[in-house]
């Protein structure tokens, strides 16, 4: 691997650079990004080594697309346009099935990789870029046996390095899981946060008063809008169904105080007490 493209320079992107880099100090890493400040910060952060455009990919030996979903739907088929037949492109979506579909008949379909490597913090930009972000994190791979056998090899040879666990998945298991382990946590974050902000119109009090598990709660509602927005569009169907549930659960908690039933609460709380159990082992 000589020329890495990376197209969206800010965390995702930006951390597979650093780490890409790290291991394979001959290689050259292209930044590809709408924002020319962002691409200016990660010149100057020392993330990509130079500045690159769409006509430029014809060299790339790999391909990072790590933009949000929507802008991925108009972009995947595009980079397959221009790309090598030796080049291997992977994204790093939360969702999958759109996407998969989009690209389904394309000529160069062979070339994609369909990935979700779940690892992430709450910033973004190039500055939030990390090393290791991805070391002892599970990589989602989707319909892996549409891409060139060659091509995985050298996708799940970087993988490896990086520190990756993979785990296969179809396009439509997986954003119906993730649905549950991710988006639910990001909008129950946002809806936390506007909750408090709405009714705590003093922010020297939420300032003061927010113990740590309302910070860990809300971390999540620092996230980007621009990238959480349409990972909601895309898998809008499998979110609302979580919510209904969540819903419910709620409505049933709160009927559980209302009616007084605290040994009811005590039990709904000590039975969920076993997700630490569950967390735990995949540590």
């Amino acid at each position: 691997m000589k020329n890495i493209f990376i197209i969206g320079v800010g965390l995702i992107g930006g951390s597979f650079a650093l780490d890409i880099k790290r291991r394979n100090a001959e290689c050259v890493i292209h930044g590809i990004d709408q924002n020319t400040a962002h691409l200016d910060e990660a010149i100057a952060l020392g993330i990509i080594d130079k500045k690159s455009d769409f006509e430029a990919l014809g060299k790339a030996d790999v391909v990072i697309v790590a933009i949000p979903v929507d802008a991925t739907l108009n972009v995947l088929p595009e980079v397959l346009d221009k790309v090598s037949d030796e080049a291997i492109v992977f994204d790093a979506g939360s969702t999958k099935e759109d996407i998969c579909l989009k690209v389904k008949n394309h000529p160069k379909r062979r070339n994609y990789l369909a990935a979700h490597p779940i690892a992430g913090t709450e910033h973004s930009g190039p500055s939030a870029a990390i090393h290791d972000l991805y070391k002892d994190k599970t990589n989602i791979i989707c319909e892996v046996e549409e891409t060139a056998f060659k091509l995985q090899e050298k996708a799940l040879k970087l993988f490896a390095e990086l520190g990756m666990r993979i785990r296969y998945m179809n396009p439509k298991a997986h954003d119906k899981h993730i649905a549950y382990v991710s988006h639910l946590s990001h909008i129950s974050s946002f809806m936390l946060g506007k909750t408090v902000i709405d009714k705590e119109k003093n922010e020297r009090d939420i300032f003061d008063m927010a113990g740590s598990g309302f910070e860990s709660t809300v971390r999540l509602a620092k996230s980007s809008p621009a990238m959480w927005t349409p990972i909601f569009q895309q898998n809008k169907t499998n979110v609302i169904e979580t919510l209904d549930e969540y819903i419910n659960n709620l409505k049933h908690f709160k009927k559980l105080m209302e009616d007084g039933d605290f040994e009811a609460v005590y039990s709904e709380m000590e039975t969920t007490n076993h997700i630490k159990d569950i967390l735990n082992g995949i540590q």
